[in-house]
């Protein structure tokens, strides 16, 4: 069974230096690939970070040597003009060719209303994305690029590090049908998260797997990435203990409403229920169960298990991974 499985690295839960300790740890444990988010502000005010993810990953990639690494994910939206995450993202696949992937998405309010911006609509959100992705292919292939878009233009912009002896993989984020049309057409792979996949089942994948044959893909080749935000501990309150940190990314209307400051979201998280968050998050207390989420996912039509590990003790899910779950599939 040829599973992905990438760590994720919360760098608006954990401060960068213990991050880059369980970038190593799970290098060691058989992590195929590390993933950090991108953010400005974090989800909660009470002990966060807000460490930048492109400085970040440089430092994880020369403290490890085989995972590859990359964002999940950077929305190129507002507060980064695409031309500047192609710029960044090809400077560190030339230090590190073959090792640096890039994820993309349409952004949050928490990362973009801080700086000045108003939140747009969720149309505008995908037109952007769109608009950005394309600019950020042009720049890695081309030289010397003119382009006018309704959001975004260039004018004889050229990349003059580009990426070296090899391309950037760009995994783009779809919680819809039109960004996971998106994500087939242009993508090199798609990410969900598996609140959406509950709701959603395997809808997404199959627009996505149709967009991609459309424009001559093989989806079948392709990075089919299920982001999964889960705590582990032998005893189940301490695992939820460990994952209350993300009970504000279930309050749909901190997004819609274009919310961006930390300590008001953490006043509407704190009246989430135990029983929520439980019911919505992967609180896991054996290997054993670990097993059974991935292979639902994996018959589901998922090739790549992205583990947001938001442990009280975040080294012991480290270890049951490289012990039992990642041996068990990588030996089917």
């Amino acid at each position: 069974m040829n599973i992905v499985f990438m760590y994720g690295v919360a760098l608006e839960q954990f401060p960068p230096d213990i991050g880059l300790g369980y970038a190593v740890l799970a290098e060691k444990a058989g992590f195929d690939a590390v993933t950090a988010s991108d953010h400005f502000h974090p989800w909660m005010h009470t002990n966060a970070y807000s460490t930048f993810a492109w400085t970040w990953l440089a430092s994880a990639a020369e403290r490890t040597s085989r995972v590859k690494l990359g964002t999940l994910v950077t929305a190129p939206i507002l507060r980064y003009h695409p031309a500047i995450v192609a710029q960044a993202f090809a400077s560190l696949a030339y230090i590190y060719p073959e090792r640096i992937f890039l994820g993309v998405g349409a952004g949050e309010p928490i990362n973009e209303i801080p700086l000045g911006y108003e939140w747009p609509s969720p149309r505008e959100r995908v037109e952007r994305l769109e608009e950005a992705i394309r600019v950020i292919k042009l720049l890695w292939e081309s030289d010397f690029v003119n382009f006018k878009g309704k959001y975004f233009r260039l004018k004889n912009a050229n990349l003059y590090t580009k990426p070296k002896d090899c391309t950037i993989p760009i995994y783009v984020a779809a919680s819809g049908r039109k960004v996971a049309s998106i994500a087939g057409r242009y993508g090199d792979g798609i990410v969900i998260s598996a609140s959406t996949v509950r709701k959603l089942g395997s809808e997404l994948l199959d627009v996505f797997n149709k967009s991609a044959r459309k424009f001559g893909k093989d989806p079948d080749k392709m990075a089919k990435i299920v982001l999964i935000i889960t705590s582990f501990d032998e005893d189940f309150e301490r695992a939820l203990s460990g994952i209350r940190y993300w009970a504000s990314t279930m309050l749909r209307f901190v997004f819609k409403y274009g919310i961006g400051d930390p300590r008001e979201i953490e006043e509407y998280a704190s009246l989430v229920g135990n029983e929520q968050i439980a019911s919505r998050r992967y609180v896991v207390t054996s290997p054993d169960e670990y097993i059974g989420v991935i292979e639902h996912f994996v018959k589901i039509g998922f090739n790549h298990i992205c583990i947001v590990n938001s442990s009280p003790e975040p080294e012991k899910l480290i270890e049951i991974f490289g012990k039992h779950v990642i041996p068990y599939f990588k030996e089917e």
